[in-house]
């Protein structure tokens, strides 16, 4: 026997076995089944040679865990931790550990997906109403939805329902000169291609201005709390409706917007135990009165009941959210962040209403001791606000040095003045430091000192009155809650999530575990560039690594979903063409079988979309794409194109629908949903696309945490780089897309780790692997399901589309039927109806091993069976497993009339008699939700009546 080297023993390239699901004998199986003996050789079947990469990914050898944590240990280490009290709408807050450990740090939560499939997301469902109840409550509003990218972002996505919803023929939209810069950058952004003229003034400016709505802080950035009652009802006078950007701290102790008029809130729920991570990810919100809830962005969860009569969550108006109007739309979907707003929502159960208005109270107080000390030195001081403070006649000078030797950070105005936003984390000791660097002192912690909250502001609503807010405050109780909610889901912690173009692959624990160090988690966003010198080489490093994967020159990493990536990426060909002095190219052509989110961004830079064919194989109708190049010519802008294909096919002409575009002065716009299918094998910069976003939370491993965290960034070529999106207080033709510079800094570190684990060899050898799973699954199932689209030598990308619609007409079973006789066997269903009705699109990733996928093959194997027993007379078509799916342990325990046994209805393998899991409720009835649309939290005897 040869004994190892050295080398080998060392096994740099461990982690790579670790990420990839089959190990080489797995691998080699699956091969003899395609017909290929290596990979390479399947690679070339598989990808076309005019795209195909000839030299591999400059990038370092990939490392073992423990020397890729002790590199970027090095460089969080070169961050510097202050006390912030900057504000600006980020706070310093305590995330409870119970929270920390059970939610953030808990794959149960943190590996989900979008509650699209009902039934196995009954947990996550309910974590999501306890967060829209808590922003309905606390803002005085009827209805809420499941959370936004970030404050910014929610207030333009307010403005624009306010576009949308007024009675005002006005095209004009009023700004307080007295919201936080950042939300003016991102509104402005935003407003520019709709056409929507922003008038920026003082607060009282509004009541005569001649605008379809008006948008405030409340309380101020300046931390004023000021009374909107008057200037709201001029604004209401003439249909225009009044937007409130709402701190939810403060809303627990001043009076809610809804109670003074307001017709929509938004804000950022960050301070409720989220980290300032230098910017995100934050769960923003958006509540508003009940008549707008139809035309609300994003996400609303709201309430049904299921087969058996039971109260069970869905997705509510899922027409609405799935296709977002398309070229119509004035959203976008990909606007949650609902990892972030579930630990939101649980910081609130935790503490409940006592809790919380407890937390405002003491900050507030602590506010009022320094502002009474600060005063009795001399120094001017705000008169009315919740937590924050601005001083004006102090010596800034000598102030930003005592600061910084202190280890603190202040606002500075630029005009003398100073501000100081207190929070949840400031104690005794951080209101004598600060008191301190005036030269002040703070006399009695414990006098009797008078609030500074105006008596017309002080909070008479009622909030939070739900049992479940006022229930879960030891740690046992809220433990034992967020189990019993994840015990009701699917997550990556169980099985495989088979969906088609959302990549569901390992999010490994050495990749997560940088996120919860306070060297990166601790960092205001806006805190001096000296203390982020280790964000600034992650940030550096991880865009050079993407510009190398992708074959573009540069890349930014300020959008915080893939549609803002979409929607930045869009904007830069804009500007572009303007530049050029081009501001009639206003066309956007794109394929018919788009993700819905390409249309909608295209709609948001102003654009026109003309929708081009799909021929009979599923690509993209090149004729047709030439002849509206050349119709179109003079006004041609882009094209936006998946890669490989929403069909899950590499298809042949890519370079030259690249050709056609630019020879007609167009800009190619590859989507990146798809790029786990490129890493390592093949470059869209290099092909001649011109622009991309990136998945973050696909190809490169921040997971999804149930509809959000996500990273969007837009990579480009060079001509393309002036016009990325601008950083906070930069110069740059593109203004801000997300509230943060670097959008949501804080998970950049999972997808840097991911990189540096697998290195240039894993990278490609994880693609490779991508593409065999999936076409192992669809070999393995061809005799029993058709694959509805193919490539070159029959083969598929990273995904295959099932096609089960002629089952319909043969059994009367549909998609939807098998999706949820899945559940029966402990999966969640691939991507249902997209982008062809009635098929199911799989996407296995190169992280499931071959049992997983096996394991799913026979769950479809067995469900077609069961199909063919319609088909053959052996079970009716009105009372079969596949209608009556998914089955819940009540079910089996009550009276049974069905022409099936209870064994086939929940063992139908014998390996789920080993490990099974259970629907919480049966099959969900879509059509009752949304004719009884309920989305707060249930009462009691929704349950106790059952």
């Amino acid at each position: 026997m040869t004994q190892p080297t050295l080398r080998e023993l060392e096994n740099q390239g461990a982690f790579i076995d670790r990420h990839i699901g089959p190990n080489d004998q797995e691998i080699g199986q699956m091969l003899e089944t395609l017909g290929f003996s290596t990979l390479e050789e399947m690679t070339d079947a598989i990808v076309p040679g005019k795209i195909k990469s000839t030299a591999g990914l400059e990038l370092p050898s990939s490392m073992t865990e423990v020397d890729a944590i002790a590199k970027i240990r090095t460089v969080a280490d070169r961050n510097k931790v202050y006390r912030s009290f900057i504000g600006q709408g980020y706070y310093g807050t305590h995330t409870p550990n119970v929270i920390l450990r059970n939610v953030l740090e808990n794959p149960a939560w943190y590996t989900a997906y979008t509650p699209y499939q009902a039934e196995i997301s009954q947990g996550r469902l309910e974590a999501l109403i306890n967060f829209q109840t808590m922003c309905a409550d606390l803002t005085g509003m009827e209805i809420a939805n499941a959370s936004l990218l970030d404050e910014g972002t929610a207030a333009a996505e307010a403005m624009t329902l306010a576009a949308r919803s007024s009675k005002s023929k006005s095209e004009r939209f009023f700004v307080s000169r007295n919201l936080h810069p950042q939300t003016i950058e991102v509104i402005r952004t935003r407003a520019e291609p709709l056409h929507i003229e922003l008038i920026i003034g003082d607060d009282a400016d509004a009541a005569t201005a001649d605008v379809f709505g008006a948008i405030f802080q409340y309380p101020d950035t300046n931390g004023v709390i000021n009374d909107y009652r008057a200037v709201t009802e001029a604004l209401h006078a003439k249909g225009a409706l009044v937007i409130a950007a709402v701190d939810l701290l403060a809303l627990t102790v001043i009076e809610a917007p809804g109670a003074w008029g307001a017709d929509i809130a938004v804000g950022n729920t960050q301070r409720f135990g989220v980290p300032f991570g230098f910017g995100g990810p934050h769960a923003g919100f958006m509540a508003c009165r009940d008549a707008y809830k139809r035309s609300m962005p994003g996400r609303l969860i709201g309430a049904s009941i299921d087969a058996e009569g039971k109260p069970a969550y869905r997705l509510t108006l899922q027409t609405r959210e799935q296709h977002i109007r398309r070229e119509k739309a004035t959203s976008n979907i990909c606007t949650a962040q609902v990892l972030l707003a579930v630990m939101a929502a649980m910081y609130a159960v935790y503490h409940g209403p006592d809790g919380l208005r407890r937390i405002a109270q003491r900050t507030h107080r602590y506010a009022v001791l320094l502002a009474t000390a600060l005063r009795a030195k001399g120094l001017q001081v705000t008169d009315s606000y919740f937590d924050t403070i601005v001083v004006a006649g102090a010596d800034e000078s000598a102030l930003r040095s005592a600061a910084d030797q202190a280890g603190i950070n202040l606002r500075h105005f630029g005009d003398g003045r100073i501000g100081i936003a207190l929070d949840e984390t400031a104690n005794r000791t951080d209101i004598e430091a600060l008191a301190a660097l005036f030269g002040a002192q703070v006399a009695d912690f414990d006098a009797d000192v008078a609030d500074a909250i105006p008596a017309f502001a002080v909070r008479k609503t009622e909030y939070l009155t739900h049992p479940v807010f006022n229930t879960h405050h030891s740690e046992h109780e809220l433990l034992r809650y967020l189990r019993s909610l994840a015990d009701k889901d699917l997550a990556m912690d169980r099985t495989m999530i088979p969906l088609g173009s959302c990549t569901m692959k390992l999010n490994a624990t050495a990749e997560m575990i940088p996120i919860t160090w306070p060297e990166f988690a601790n960092i205001h966003p806006l805190a001096p560039a000296s203390q982020a010198q280790g964000y600034k080489e992650l940030i550096e490093t991880l865009e050079a690594m993407l510009v190398e994967i992708t074959g573009y020159d540069a890349v930014s990493l300020q959008p915080n979903s893939g549609a803002q990536g979409e929607y930045a990426g869009l904007l830069a060909i804009r500007a572009y063409h303007r530049s050029r002095g081009d501001d009639q190219r206003d066309i956007c052509l794109i394929p018919d079988s788009a993700h819905g989110t390409n249309p909608a961004s295209a709609n948001l830079c102003g654009m026109k979309v003309v929708v081009t064919k799909t021929d009979a194989n599923g690509n993209v109708d090149v004729e047709d794409i030439r002849a509206n190049a050349e119709k179109y010519s003079d006004r041609l802008a882009a094209i936006m194109i998946t890669y490989p294909s929403t069909h899950g096919v590499f298809e042949e002409d890519i370079v030259e629908i690249c050709e056609i575009i630019h020879s007609h002065g167009g800009q190619v716009y590859t989507d990146g949903a798809n790029m786990n299918a490129l890493v390592g094998l093949a470059k869209p910069g290099k092909w001649g696309s011109d622009v991309s976003h990136l998945n973050l939370h696909k190809t490169f491993c921040i997971p999804h945490g149930g509809g959000g965290p996500g990273v969007g960034p837009c990579a480009v070529k060079s001509h393309l780089a002036p016009f990325l999106p601008r950083t906070f207080d930069s110069e740059g033709t593109v203004g801000m897309v997300s509230s943060a510079s670097f959008g949501s800094a804080s998970i950049l570190p999972i997808s840097w780790m991911y990189i540096t684990l697998m290195g240039s060899e894993g990278l490609r050898r994880a693609t490779q692997v991508a593409l065999l799973n999936a076409n192992y699954i669809a070999k393995r199932l061809a005799p029993h399901y058709k694959t509805l689209y193919t490539g070159r030598n029959g083969l598929v990308a990273h995904e295959c589309i099932l096609d089960l619609r002629a089952l319909k007409d043969s059994s009367g079973v549909q998609a939807e039927d098998v999706a949820k006789r899945l559940i029966d066997f402990g999966f969640h269903a691939p991507t249902l109806s997209f982008p062809v009705a009635n098929t199911l699109m799989v996407e296995p990733t190169e992280s499931e091993s071959l049992h997983e996928l096996d394991r799913f093959i026979d769950a479809m194997i067995q469900i077609r069976d069961e199909i063919r027993m319609i088909e053959n007379g052996e079970l009716p078509r009105d009372d079969n497993p596949l209608i009556n799916a998914p089955h819940t342990a009540t079910m089996m325990v009550g009276e049974w009339s069905h022409s099936y046994s209870r064994e086939l209805a929940v063992f139908p393998l014998e390996s789920l008699k080993r490990q099974k899991y259970w629907s919480p409720v049966a099959r969900v009835d879509n059509v009752y939700g949304d004719k009884n649309i309920m989305c707060s939290c249930l009462p009691l005897s929704a349950y106790t009546d059952q």
